[in-house]
């Protein structure tokens, strides 16, 4: 028996899985020391409902797809109106290097994942679901790409399993970034101090402008409009300025929508949703660098992060666990040699060119932080790390900028890349 919500029930039951994500969280050590998403954890706890449901009773359930996609537009296109390429230039030379080397893991991800996958018997594009989809890209590209898999290119349970892989590797990326990063400061004779600077301490310097300034030499000019002090301390979220940015959502939205019928059956053909967050980029470096617009990032980020939220939530309550049978032990075998060429390439290679130092070891803790699982992760990892060592400025600078949006423009390049060979 098929059950129809319309988009007032998809919306209720979503509210409500995130309000049990949240409990979850908070009472569960586990999901909390993992930064597992509280969409991630209400929600598979839905979909291990809906499965027993349909199991038992022979119930399914449809849920209304327009308000779930626009919430995917809306998270996407908040990923490109952060994507500031004056921070770049912030940055420097290291965060340029960073930014390849993580390029070349993504590279190296998908290869392993396509590989292992036509090796196992299965459809190679499962290879890259197991791959940069959903580990380098979190559960928001998962569930993006996851649904593109699977209608055009008739990929069954892609969502499926995108969710499920980015699961595990919130949950790998945060075990083995610590064990990588210890090894590399044993190498270089690093002991730990009992003057270790707190995470809270560490983020602040992090963000703190006049030890940015002071640190890497900035002239008066440049460390005015430098991107990584926090005007979100003073500047409030008002009705006028959500219009203001809910404006520059439905800018994007527009030109993801255009974008997609011009460039549809033609050689740059790309998903709606890549096209939302390749607008975003447009829209932003348009009105910072030639109009001198005041972005409201922190305002950006609000509502990018709750559509995400909204996003997850509706994504996984439409999760058919049933259809992932029998790939259960193959899909293993791809998720335990992606951790591998993870471990291997943060210590051989992020390591190595990126310095072979302190910071090179911290912000290989950071990579495995987010080339498995995302952003959080990677924080959480450089700051166990700085906690008990000392602190990195430099790790700390680079690390949110590359894996906050950076690497999602660097990434849906390359699986495009990827789907020309074997969509």
């Amino acid at each position: 028996m098929e059950i129809t919500l319309n988009g007032y029930y998809t919306l209720i039951l979503a509210t409500l899985v995130l309000l049990l994500g949240r409990l979850l969280v908070k009472k569960i050590k586990f999901l909390g020391d993992f930064n597992i998403p509280e969409p991630v954890a209400g929600g598979l706890i839905a979909a291990v409902i809906v499965y027993c449901l349909n199991w038992f009773f022979g119930y399914s359930f449809i849920f209304q797809k327009e308000l779930q996609t626009a919430c995917m537009l809306m998270f996407f296109a908040s990923i490109g109106l952060s994507a500031d390429f004056g921070r770049l230039k912030a940055g420097g030379k290291p965060l340029i290097i960073f930014l390849f080397v993580v390029s070349g893991f993504i590279l190296l991800q998908d290869a392993v994942g396509v590989g292992l996958a036509s090796a196992l018997g299965l459809d190679p594009l499962l290879g890259l679901v197991a791959g940069s989809v959903s580990l380098t890209g979190g559960h928001g590209t998962a569930g993006a790409w996851g649904y593109t898999f699977e209608d055009k290119y008739g990929v069954v349970g892609a969502t499926t399993l995108g969710i499920a892989c980015a699961t595990y590797g919130l949950v790998a990326g945060g075990i083995i970034g610590g064990p990588v990063a210890k090894r590399l400061t044993n190498k270089l004779g690093i002991k730990p101090t009992a003057h270790a600077v707190s995470p809270s301490k560490m983020e602040q310097l992090a963000n703190d402008q006049s030890l940015y300034n002071t640190t890497h030499n900035l002239d008066d000019d440049t460390a005015h409009k430098q991107m990584f002090e926090r005007p979100d301390n003073i500047r409030l979220i008002t009705a006028s300025s959500a219009i203001e940015t809910l404006a520059l959502f439905a800018a994007c939205l527009a030109f993801a929508d255009i974008m997609t019928g011009v460039a549809k059956d033609t050689w740059f053909e790309l998903p709606t949703f890549v096209w939302a967050l390749f607008g975003g980029v447009v829209i932003r470096n348009i009105l910072t660098t030639f109009f001198n617009f005041d972005m409201f990032d922190r305002a950006i980020d609000v509502f990018g992060n709750a559509a995400l939220s909204l996003f997850l939530a509706m994504a996984l309550l439409s999760l058919k666990l049933w259809e992932l049978t029998g790939l259960a032990g193959p899909v293993l075998i791809i998720l335990a040699a992606q951790t591998l060429a993870m471990i291997g390439y943060a210590y051989f290679i992020t390591f190595r060119t990126m310095g072979k130092d302190y910071d090179a070891a911290v912000l290989a803790a950071g990579h495995c932080g987010f080339g498995l699982g995302a952003t959080p992760t990677a924080i959480a990892n450089m700051q166990a790390i700085t906690d008990r060592y000392i602190p990195s400025h430099k790790a700390f600078l680079i690390v949110p900028m590359v894996g906050a949006f950076f690497v999602d423009l660097v990434n849906a390049t390359i699986l495009q890349a990827f789907l020309r060979v074997f969509g």
